[in-house]
C-alpha cells in the first residue's frame, strides 16, 4: 500500500437532509437505505423531518439506527436536488 493510500480515509459520517424545493416529496435515503449504510460501516445522521414528505418519520430513521441531528456537518451529504444558494 502506498503512503497516499494509507493516509486516505473514506467518509465515515453520512448526512441526509430535507429537500427545500416546492412540491418535492422525495428524500435521499429511506430507513431501509440507512440500514444498508450502517451495514457498510457508516454513521448516519438525518436532519429532523427530512423524510416527512415521503412518509418516513424521524422515529423510523432512529429505529433503523440513524441519529437525528445536524446532517450538513457530515462528511458526505445526501440530497435529491442540488442545494439552494440561500
Amino acid at each position: 500500500m502506498s503512503a497516499q493510500e494509507s493516509s486516505h480515509h473514506p467518509p465515515q459520517r453520512v448526512g441526509v437532509v430535507a429537500e427545500s424545493a416546492s412540491g418535492e416529496t422525495r428524500v435521499a435515503a429511506t430507513p431501509a437505505t440507512v440500514r444498508q449504510l450502517l451495514g457498510l460501516g457508516y454513521e448516519v445522521v438525518v436532519e429532523q423531518e427530512a423524510g416527512a414528505a415521503s412518509g418516513f418519520s424521524d422515529q423510523a430513521y432512529v429505529d433503523a439506527g440513524a441519529e437525528i441531528g445536524e446532517a450538513w456537518t457530515a462528511d458526505v451529504v445526501l440530497k435529491v436536488n442540488a442545494p439552494a444558494d440561500s
